[in-house]
């Protein structure tokens, strides 16, 4: 058993949490800038919360962070407003923090520098599968950092992991997201249009579907998105633009840094700027595509 510290209970946050105390048998202390929401999960899961993150990380053998992006990444780390209440001010020597942030591979390669300067381990870990795959323990963990320090947090991770891999130095699971996140992007486009052309050609969807995903279109968002995309509902579910958007942001400044072409990429941010200006910030980012599409 590992006294561990998570910080940042979102939707994502909350539940595997709940895995390294139930599944894991770990004492875990929680820290979420809405303390009412780390209040809930201690009493849910009966584990402890803890007002700050230093707080939370102090004497813990691992910290874990799932939070918004490379500010709030930042201001867990360190503290806000130059106040020593950041986590990396509470951890012991020896101890290794786990970023689950989707972040930049920038903001990874400086915690690392500055852990390690304090002689603590870092692991940049963003992770795939959606609510779903963190409420049900099956998340695609991608990791970034050394790997002595990855062997020691790997069964750790892997309470709450499908697959967890070491991919190379520290920044390299937050590269690994990027591709994740413009591999997605691309493959929900084409199914937005593929569906678009089916329902226009007065294609039974169902019938369709259950032939072509069982060849070589099949993928993920076929399987779980076709259906509200053919309904044309992306309201309470799955991963909101304006959560894509923020990673499409890392992957173009990331892109631009590495000289890479992201046509397509730009072509779909185009399209969830509209989507968000008709209010959609908060729609699946793959189910609402296809509404641009059908249009007469």
């Amino acid at each position: 058993m590992a006294k561990i510290a998570f910080l940042g209970l979102g939707v994502m946050g909350y539940p595997m949490a709940g895995h390294l105390l139930k599944k894991g048998g770990h004492d875990v202390t929680v820290y979420n800038r809405t303390a009412a929401k780390a209040q809930q999960w201690a009493k849910e899961y009966g584990g402890k919360s803890a007002a700050t993150p230093r707080e939370a990380a102090k004497d813990c053998d691992f910290v874990m962070m799932c939070v918004g992006n490379d500010d709030d990444v930042r201001s867990v780390a360190y503290g806000q407003d130059g106040k020593d209440s950041g986590a990396l001010a509470g951890m012991k020597k020896g101890a290794i923090l786990v970023d689950h942030t989707t972040a930049s591979a920038t903001v990874a390669r400086e915690l690392h520098k500055k852990a390690k300067e304090k002689g603590i381990g870092f692991v940049d870990a963003p992770v795939s599968g959606g609510q779903a795959g963190a409420v049900n323990g099956q998340l695609g963990i991608m990791c970034g950092g050394e790997p002595a320090i990855f062997d020691k947090a790997k069964p750790v991770l892997d309470v709450y992991a499908k697959m967890c891999a070491l991919i190379g130095e520290p920044g390299a699971g937050q590269l690994t997201k990027m591709v994740n996140q413009l591999c997605i992007v691309g493959i929900a486009q084409s199914l937005a249009e593929a569906l678009a052309f089916a329902k226009r050609n007065n294609l039974d969807l169902e019938k369709v579907i259950g032939v072509i995903s069982k060849g070589a279109a099949q993928s993920w968002q076929m399987e779980n998105r076709w259906k509200p995309m053919s309904e044309q509902k992306a309201e309470g579910f799955g991963f909101a633009i304006e959560w894509m958007r923020k990673d499409m942001g890392i992957c173009f400044q990331q892109a631009k840094a590495s000289n890479a072409s992201l046509p397509v990429a730009a072509l779909v941010d185009q399209f969830y700027s509209r989507l968000e200006a008709r209010g959609g910030k908060r729609w699946d980012s793959t189910s609402a595509l296809i509404q641009l599409l059908l249009k007469d």
